[in-house]
């Protein structure tokens, strides 16, 4: 078996780049890595060493037991924001490629005009009254709907998706064309298989942001039941230290431990799905740059 001999510079060279990159990795995982450390750290260990403990003495999960066992209102806003996560990603990705396949056809009539309008709100994008004033005629505010419908379609992914599904051979569509197939057939049976690369990364892209998006819920939403569990963590990090104070009884975790704590339940779900996507996010993510 023959061997590749390197060069003492090239040999050099490896030795830096992996140093390089194992200490670009450590100031992008450290931040990280302090989160999870503090929500394990106890209040009495927290008064003796400080806010920063990157390797707490003993491991405490009073701060997950107080969240998940004791706060109903964790497990509610869990379970808003799983729907919402799974409900909004599949509409969205739904409506977003069934526009962007309407778009790749260049005998659609109307579509410079569509096109036009998509780069208009592009450059342009909606804000927050005409949003309002739509779900208040929809008749949604604090609903649960009011997080799914005005965020439908997301325009660039559209022209990202439609880039894809041009690179898609026209002769597959006009065979099964040629077999009695219509547009709706053409779609669900031909295009949808061979375009999961495309579906995987978008649909991880508007899965990540139907999980972290706490802002439509703090325009639309009343009912503090119905909120999702990003605006909760935003109230547990406000108030957390309130909590410390009104805790009658044993010492409860300190303020920070509950803060990192919400942090990595409302983080872990993303950190879990992504390996069963990476392989068609990493297909897919240079979609449309390179045309055969």
């Amino acid at each position: 078996m023959s061997t590749i001999h390197q060069s003492r510079g090239e040999r050099i060279f490896r030795i830096v780049n992996i140093l390089i990159l194992t200490a670009i990795s450590v100031l992008f995982l450290l931040p990280f890595l302090t989160v999870l450390t503090t929500s394990f750290v106890s209040s009495q260990e927290y008064t003796q060493r400080g806010p920063f403990i990157l390797f707490p003495h003993h491991f405490d999960i009073g701060a997950y037991k107080m969240l998940l066992f004791q706060g109903a209102a964790v497990l509610n806003a869990y379970k808003i924001t799983l729907l919402r996560t799974i409900l909004g990603t599949t509409l969205q990705l739904l409506v977003t490629a069934l526009l962007a396949y309407g778009l790749s056809k260049a005998d659609l009539p109307g579509r410079r005009l569509i096109i036009s309008l998509l780069v208009f709100v592009i450059v342009f994008p909606v804000q927050i009254i005409p949003l309002f004033l739509l779900n208040k005629s929809l008749g949604i505010i604090d609903s649960f709907w009011s997080l799914i419908f005005p965020r439908l379609v997301n325009t660039q992914y559209v022209f990202i998706m439609m880039a894809f599904f041009r690179q898609i051979p026209v002769s597959l569509e006009e065979s099964a064309k040629i077999d009695g197939a219509n547009y709706i057939d053409v779609f669900f049976r031909i295009i949808l298989p061979l375009s999961l690369p495309a579906f995987a990364t978008i649909g991880l892209f508007y899965a990540v942001w139907q999980w972290n998006d706490w802002f439509d819920a703090a325009m639309f939403i009343i009912d503090a039941a119905k909120l999702p569990v990003q605006n909760l963590m935003r109230t547990v990090v406000l108030s957390s230290t309130m909590a410390e104070v009104m805790t009658p009884g044993q010492s409860p975790p300190p303020g920070e431990a509950i803060k990192g704590a919400m942090i990595i339940i409302s983080t872990l779900p993303i950190l879990l799905a992504y390996p069963f996507v990476q392989k068609y996010f990493v297909k897919g993510f240079m979609i449309g740059s390179v045309k055969g």
